[in-house]
């Protein structure tokens, strides 16, 4: 797949597109991109997606805005999956925001990414003040679909209905919306190396963006195996200002900076707590570390 980013340059081929954040590439989201893949590959175009960094509710209003489900390079490798071909980027700032519904279908879908087919849903809103919709996209040389709201169990599949169910603690709800298990990703630092003093080493991944969970949690490692983590702000000792997720494997935790983990969310132990002192971090960790080999002797 290619991915751009920045100014957007006049595509080579005619495209069959769609719009939108993609946040967790949901069981919606994937039957959206497989309409896409499935028209490009009927009319001989190029089947295409444009999506937006940041989210655009994160520019308007950061301190209100959903927490982030996957972040960019996860969500590009799950679009991948699907079979796009590509992707490109906006980089939604207060230049792009200003731009009109009329400049946007000019500029961005006729001239730079060369639309001849475009699938979008029927209350979506674009351009300056979200005066643009799915009426305004007709008429300008490009076929437009219109695609369904996807039910599941008679839940319409969504963003916001995955969040509530990862803040519930409801992963097996999450996994049936989402067709997989939530993981998040990211790149093991170098850190203060408390858990090591613990007894406890952990890898420590920071995350940019607020996730839709925190506490403490039985999870699985990819390629790694089976550990307990936390995420949140460690409010005990060396608190951050940012999520970090801390990751303890059951059968040891190896040196792993630099590397990129997938971690796999199972179930919710309790939520961070802030503790008296070191001794009963180290004993909370430790009834942690027991639920956690409780919970996969069970589970095999």
């Amino acid at each position: 797949m290619v991915v751009t980013h920045g100014s957007l340059q006049p595509a080579r081929s005619r495209c069959a597109l769609t719009i939108g954040n993609f946040d967790g590439v949901h069981r919606g989201h994937r039957a959206l991109l497989e309409r896409v893949v499935a028209k490009a590959r009927e009319t001989g175009l190029t089947s295409s997606v444009l999506t937006f960094e940041p989210h655009p509710r994160e520019f308007f209003a950061s301190g209100t805005a959903p927490a982030r489900l996957t972040r960019l390079r996860d969500k590009l490798e799950l679009i991948a999956a699907a079979g796009i071909e590509r992707v490109h980027v906006i980089r939604f700032d207060a230049r792009f925001a200003a731009m009109s519904a009329a400049r946007f279908i000019e500029d961005v879908l006729v001239r730079g990414l060369r639309a001849s087919w475009l699938l979008v849903g029927r209350d979506f809103r674009f351009g300056a003040q979200r005066k643009g919709d799915f009426a305004t996209l007709q008429g300008h040389g490009f076929d437009l679909g219109e695609m369904p709201d996807v039910l599941l169990d008679g839940e319409r599949v969504s963003s916001s209905a995955v969040r509530a169910a990862l803040q519930a603690g409801d992963f097996a709800r999450a996994q049936r919306l989402l067709g997989r298990a939530y993981t998040i990703s990211g790149k093991v630092v170098h850190a203060a190396r408390l858990g090591r003093d613990l007894g406890f080493p952990t890898a420590n991944i920071p995350l940019p963006h607020r996730p839709p969970l925190a506490g403490i949690y039985v999870v699985d490692v990819e390629r790694h195996g089976s550990g307990v983590a936390s995420l949140g702000f460690r409010p005990t000792v060396n608190p951050v200002p940012q999520p970090l997720l801390e990751v303890h494997l059951l059968d040891g935790t190896p040196t792993l900076y630099g590397r990129r983990l997938r971690v796999r969310f199972l179930r919710k132990l309790r939520d961070e707590m802030k503790f008296e002192n070191l001794d009963a971090l180290r004993r909370a960790i430790a009834a942690d570390a027991a639920q956690a080999r409780e919970y996969f002797a069970r589970h095999g």
